[in-house]
Parts: structure tokens; C-alpha cells; sequence
């Protein structure tokens, strides 16, 4: 590795200390304050130091209380061996003001920390009654109280954390996204899960600034509301108006003004639709700004936008769509269509029984085809996607600005970004070129080898063995490899699914074909439409399986 980037403690603390936990989480705070003391807000910086001064049993039961769901516990139920004596523990935890051991408590928070016996006894009410028909039965009682105040009487304690939003900014901080908890450590520790192991240097961060920080956790809350509120206009205030200077967040705000300009469309709110549309910059926006025009009467400007794109420079999903959409352009308007090519498709038609138990269709075809000097395996998008991670894996994971943050990258930070393979070309140059020479074989049994299990992108660990790999290296030719690997490279997100569902092997022929198969009733979707198209300008093997049950008429 090159010597730029000098490697750093990646280890996850061992599961045999009882206070794993909250070793894991010190780690956290060490890692922000090395490589984001500058992006550091007063109360983060606060925190951060006085969890430092917390004597160990008040460190272990916060974070503990962090690590669990929600904010409201009920005090009896925080024991812990290795804690000892949770009262003097907290005790510490109310002194920073971090705890509050008085909250005011919800009718429905009461609900979701008692079990239905306790609420009884504390509202005195009638028996039988189902838990939320008691809570029905007490809906005009329904104003915050501390629990003191809800039940004089009883000797309960319900504490509240007051530091999820700034936990939730420093998880962000240290992910660089919020999908990923404080379970990534457990798993990781366990075995469950197996992280590339990246040489970070210490500037390694997903955040160039403050201003990062705040716009992403902007574009998730109004994410959320749209999800579960669909308040639009609460999602557009929320919204930073302008385009973002950090490339990747601005690629979220894009698809987040994409997702409103969809909300708009299925509401028939089309001039909405069509402004969040040519606000965003997500690539889908443009097919879908022509096609609301299109649905809004206006064919002529519609053309003129579809007119005015360059084909070349959008994905083939939507070079895909905008196909459909000319035609229809051009018989609105009374313009002359041109027909649209046509592929021929190699087809395989089947009759068989309905099996006995139920069985996709896809192992009905699979059982009727293989044969023991062809076998036929079920592997759908996993062994191309896999053979081209294990091929290119030095180039997947390579250490470049902005692509690994922190310890727990199962993918490239910027994997889907529009120059993920132009920053990487060389690399990947290099391991396209061991298809030429004859080399790729071994590099892909080495990679699975050696990486075996480790959390990939494209690698299907639990569809591969070695003489799946051997058997499919013997009969894929490196020219098919190649061509299907660069046609990944072009659009990952897109790419990466529609490849037919089965793949017969000749070994002693050492040639394959591929077969998508569909049953009654279904269709080719639009990916399996680009694959199969792409497989026939390339001169691969493949066939669509047309299947109908034998008891049905034809």
C-alpha cells in the first residue's frame, strides 16, 4: 500500500471485555476528535470532554441507554452486572443534565413503558378490557405528567436521555450516514459481519464541514416527513433551496427533490411535479419533466426537452424510456415514426406439469433442463456481479479521498457516483486486463480465497464455492467477461440487476448459455429487456424460457 496512507488502529474491542460496549464507543468519540475536532458544534465538543471525566459505571450505563431503542427507561429495568449499582451510576448522569430523572410522560409513552397489569392498578380501571381499548377508555386523561404525578404511589422511576439528537449527529459523523447503528460494532466483533480492512489516513472523513453535517441531516428530516407524514410542503421547508457544494449530499438532495416531484405527480399536481423535476439533478428527473409535460397536453415542448438531451450521456434506463416516449411524441404531433429496432430473441417454450409442491418456476425450468454433463444453476444476477467484484476488488476498495471514512464500509462511499469509475480507471484497467492475458483465473480464486466472507458490493458469498468458480471460469469466455463487466461499469445502480435467472454450463464443450425464464402471465422487465438486448449485440449466449403449466389451456 502506498506509504500516503499510513495505517491506523482498526481493531474492534474484544467481545471477552465486559465493557465492550463501551470501549467501542470511546473509540467513536477518539475518532471524531481526531479527524473532526475543526466540524465540532460547542455541545458535541462538551459532551465529548465531560463523557471523559464520567467515572466508568456512569460511562458504561449511558452508553448503554444510547445503544437501546427509544429515549424513556424505566430505572429498575437498566441492571447490568459489570455496571454494579445503577442508582450511584446515574446519580452521575443527572449531575451533567444529559438524564432527566422527572420527565413529562404521555399517555401513549405510559402505554409503551407498562405492561397492561401495571396500568390497571394505576388508573383503577375496569378489568377485561384489552390495552388499546383502555387506552381509548382513557383518552380525555391525555396530558404530560411526570410519572410521580401520573401514580403518587408507586416506587416506579422512569429516567429520559436527553442526547439522542446529538448521539444521532455524532453516529452521523462517524458512518457518514444514519443507516448504520452501534450494532455495526457487535456484529463486526462477532464475526457476523467481515469489513475490507481500508489503511485510512487521519484525514479520512466523509464531512469537508459543518455546513455538511447540518445540510444532510436537513435532507433526512425532510425525508422523513415525506415518509411518514407526506406533508409536502413541511418537506419543502425544510429543503436547502440551493444546490449543495458537496457533491455527494447534493446527489441526496437531488434524488429527495426526484421523490417530492413524484409525490406531486401521483397527487395530479403536474406544474408542482414539473418544478421539483427541473430542480433536481437526479438523471430520472429528466424523463420524468418530459413525461409530465407529456400528461400536462403539452406534446410540442415535451419533444423539444426530449430533443435537447444528449442519449449518450444518461443512463440506459432512461435511454430505455425515452425510446417509449418519441413515438408517442411524434404521433401526438402528426410527425412520421420511425419503427423501432428489433432484437432477435432466441426462445425456449415449455409445457410441463405443475409440480406438487409449490416451486418458483425458475427451479421447475432448472430441474427440466439440467442434465449431468450440463448442469444448470439458479443464480440469477450473483455470479457476473461476483466474478467482476473478485476480479476488480483492489480496484472496488481502493483507498481513495471521500471513498472510506471509518472501519465499517461494506461499499465505496461513492459507489454510485457519476465518476466512480472515472476516478478509478487505471485500477480498473488493470484487473479488466488480466481477461487478455489469461491471468484473471487466478486472481479471482486468489480474491476468493482470501477474502472470503468479507462484505462486498457485488461478491455473492453464499452462492459461490470453488467449483461453482472453477466450473463457470472453464465455460465463460474472458471476451463475454469482459464486455458484461464494462457494461456494470457504465451504470452500477443499474446494471447490477436484470441478468437472466439461470446459466446451463457444457464443461466438456467449455461453452454456456444463459435463460431467463417466465411463467404464466409474466414479463420481461425493463432491465432483463437491456441485458437481453445487450447479450445479442455482443454475441452471448442467452434465451428467454416461456413456461405454461401443462393443466392450463394453451
Amino acid at each position: 500500500m502506498d506509504e500516503q496512507y499510513p495505517a491506523v488502529c482498526t481493531m474492534p474491542a474484544a467481545l471477552e471485555d465486559p465493557f465492550y460496549y463501551l470501549a467501542n464507543f470511546r473509540r467513536v468519540l477518539d475518532w471524531l476528535n481526531a479527524r473532526y475536532a475543526d466540524l465540532l458544534a460547542p455541545d458535541e465538543q462538551a459532551f465529548i470532554d465531560g463523557f471523559a471525566r464520567l467515572p466508568q459505571p456512569a460511562q458504561a450505563l449511558l452508553v448503554r441507554m444510547i445503544m437501546r431503542k427509544g429515549e424513556l427507561f424505566r430505572v429498575n429495568r437498566l441492571n447490568y452486572a459489570e455496571i454494579g449499582s445503577t442508582a450511584e451510576a446515574l446519580q452521575s448522569l443527572l449531575t451533567t443534565g444529559w438524564v432527566d430523572d422527572a420527565p413529562l410522560l404521555t399517555l401513549d409513552e405510559l402505554f409503551r413503558l407498562f405492561t397492561l397489569n401495571e396500568l390497571q392498578r394505576l388508573f383503577d380501571a375496569p378489568r377485561g378490557l384489552r390495552k388499546s381499548e383502555l387506552r381509548e377508555h382513557l383518552a380525555a386523561h391525555d396530558r404530560p405528567d411526570t410519572l410521580q404525578q401520573w401514580w403518587p404511589h408507586s416506587e416506579e422511576c422512569v429516567c429520559a436521555l436527553r442526547l439522542m439528537p446529538l448521539c444521532d449527529r455524532l453516529r452521523l459523523m462517524f458512518f457518514g450516514n444514519l443507516r448504520q447503528d452501534w450494532s455495526t460494532f457487535v456484529l463486526a466483533d462477532l464475526g457476523i459481519h467481515r469489513y475490507e480492512t481500508i489503511i485510512l489516513d487521519e484525514a479520512a472523513r466523509g464531512f469537508r464541514c459543518r455546513q455538511d453535517v447540518d445540510d444532510y441531516l436537513a435532507l433526512f428530516r425532510c425525508q422523513e416527513i415525506l415518509a411518514n407524514e407526506g406533508d409536502l410542503q413541511r418537506a419543502l421547508a425544510g429543503l436547502p433551496a440551493t444546490a449543495l457544494d458537496n457533491p455527494w449530499i447534493e446527489a441526496r438532495r437531488a434524488r429527495l427533490l426526484f421523490q417530492l416531484g413524484q409525490h406531486c405527480e401521483r397527487a395530479g399536481d403536474l406544474p408542482q411535479a414539473l418544478a421539483l423535476y427541473q430542480a433536481s439533478g437526479d438523471p430520472q428527473a429528466r424523463v420524468r419533466e418530459i413525461r409530465v409535460l407529456e400528461r400536462d397536453g403539452d406534446a410540442q415542448q415535451a419533444l423539444q426537452r426530449l430533443e435537447a438531451l444528449d442519449p449518450q450521456a444518461l443512463p440506459a434506463e432512461q435511454q430505455q424510456q425515452l425510446q417509449r416516449i418519441l413515438p408517442r411524441l411524434q404521433r401526438q404531433l402528426g410527425l412520421p415514426v420511425l419503427p423501432a429496432p428489433r432484437i432477435a430473441q432466441a426462445r425456449i417454450d415449455l409445457c410441463l406439469p405443475r409440480p406438487a409442491e409449490p416451486s418458483s418456476v425458475e427451479w421447475v425450468v432448472l430441474e427440466h433442463l439440467s442434465e449431468v454433463q450440463a448442469p444448470v444453476f439458479y443464480l440469477e444476477n450473483a455470479l457476473l456481479n461476483s466474478l467482476f467484484g473478485l476480479l476488480c476488488w483492489e480496484a472496488i476498495f481502493a483507498p481513495l479521498p471521500g471513498a472510506f471514512f471509518h472501519p465499517f464500509h461494506a461499499a465505496p462511499a461513492d459507489l454510485h457516483a457519476s465518476d466512480f469509475h472515472v476516478r478509478r480507471a487505471a485500477l480498473f484497467q488493470r484487473c479488466l486486463a488480466r481477461l487478455d492475458d489469461g491471468s484473471h483465473r487466478q486472481a479471482i480464486l486468489a480474491t476468493f480465497a482470501a477474502k472470503f466472507g468479507t462484505l462486498s458490493p457485488f461478491v455473492h458469498w453464499q452462492a459461490l464455492d470453488a467449483e461453482l468458480l472453477d466450473l463457470a471460469l472453464d465455460c465463460l469466455p474472458p471476451a463475454h467477461l469482459r464486455a458484461c463487466f464494462e457494461r456494470l461499469l457504465q451504470d452500477i445502480r443499474g446494471n447490477r440487476a436484470g441478468m437472466p435467472d439461470l446459466i446451463q454450463f457444457w464443461p466438456a464443450e467449455r461453452r454456456y448459455r444463459m435463460i431467463e425464464v417466465k411463467g404464466p402471465g409474466d414479463r420481461l422487465q425493463d432491465n432483463q429487456k437491456r441485458w437481453l438486448a445487450f447479450c445479442a449485440t455482443q454475441g452471448i449466449p442467452v434465451e428467454v424460457c416461456y413456461l405454461r403449466w401443462a393443466d392450463t389451456p394453451a
